[in-house]
């Protein structure tokens, strides 16, 4: 077809062929930046569906992740609480057969393994430790109601257990323990060695009372030990001695200085039990004087019973 100029055009051509069929159509190419390309030339930025799908699929995992954490740290907190409050249910139910004088079967297994006592001597001792228990809330509730005395009464309250008075009297009216004042403050505390100077439980009573009627040498001279070793430092020392002896000796009136006849025995003690002459008495050193002379265990004052006391002791117990 010629235009005006008399040129033929190209246009017109393809015109005329369009006329007999549909154009094929032409594929959108994009740019090396993975852009389309718009009817006006420019690309429209968007991102691939890969990088969209990975993004999406993090998220979820976090999400996942932290829902995890979440429940599993609220399932500790839980289990944690639960157990808790079972233990707590535990110490009070124990509690309340200790002062009932009853023993559940897994303590008295444990305890029949712990001590030298038989099935129903324990039996018996749950029942002696019940009323020296129910002895010392009475004796609380004496003093609490005084007005005068209320103050000092309030610390006992609520005492479980055996305190020291009851203590006291059990071990001068029973096992004829007639000593100073120092050496029964010093055996109570030293009597259930894993809670020293607390009121006396159940175990603890029963276990201490084992060694004390029943232990092997070793352990009675052991405890011995415990109970001189005033400031519990793992040593008898000379000022230990000199307050220990002080007291047990009887004073003579035509004496003027009595100190210096205790210093002199404390002399002559030392180097009977210091077999590392250091100057000081280790258990080591009283365990094997003790040992050698089994007569000197309680060369610093009265700490066990009378073999005629523990007879008599078991004896009352009827089984």
């Amino acid at each position: 077809m010629l235009n005006g100029n008399g040129q033929f055009s190209v246009a017109g051509k393809a015109g005329a062929a369009g006329k007999g069929r549909s154009p094929t159509p032409t594929p959108n190419r994009q740019p090396d930046g993975g852009g389309a390309t718009s009817s006006g030339g420019a690309a429209a930025p968007t991102a691939p569906r890969s990088t969209l799908h990975a993004n999406k699929t993090i998220l979820k995992t976090v999400s996942v992740f932290l829902a995890s954490g979440k429940r599993n740290s609220s399932n500790q907190q839980s289990k944690a609480a639960a157990a808790a409050l079972q233990n707590k249910r535990q110490q009070r139910q124990r509690r309340m057969d200790e002062l009932s004088g009853k023993v559940n079967p897994k303590l008295l297994d444990s305890l029949r393994k712990k001590t030298r006592f038989t099935k129903d001597e324990l039996d018996a001792l749950c029942r002696i430790y019940r009323k020296l228990v129910s002895n010392c809330q009475y004796a609380a509730k004496t003093l609490a109601s005084s007005s005068s005395s209320a103050a000092i009464a309030k610390p006992h309250a609520a005492v479980e257990g055996i305190d020291r008075i009851v203590f006291r009297e059990l071990l001068h009216s029973t096992f004829d323990i007639v000593t100073e004042e120092i050496l029964m403050e010093r055996i109570f505390c030293s009597w259930d060695k894993a809670h020293e100077g607390l009121p006396l439980r159940l175990e603890g009573w029963l276990i201490g009372l084992s060694t004390f009627l029943r232990g092997t040498p070793a352990e009675r001279a052991a405890f011995c030990f415990r109970v001189y070793d005033l400031n519990t430092d793992g040593f008898i020392t000379k000022d230990e001695m000199f307050t220990l002896l002080r007291n047990c000796l009887i004073k003579q009136p035509q004496d003027e200085d009595p100190d210096e006849g205790v210093k002199d025995l404390v002399e002559i003690v030392l180097k009977k039990f210091d077999l590392d002459k250091d100057g000081k008495v280790s258990m080591e050193d009283f365990m094997g004087t003790v040992t050698a002379e089994p007569l000197l265990i309680e060369a610093f004052g009265q700490c066990l019973p009378t073999d005629s006391a523990v007879v008599s002791f078991f004896s009352t117990l009827q089984v």
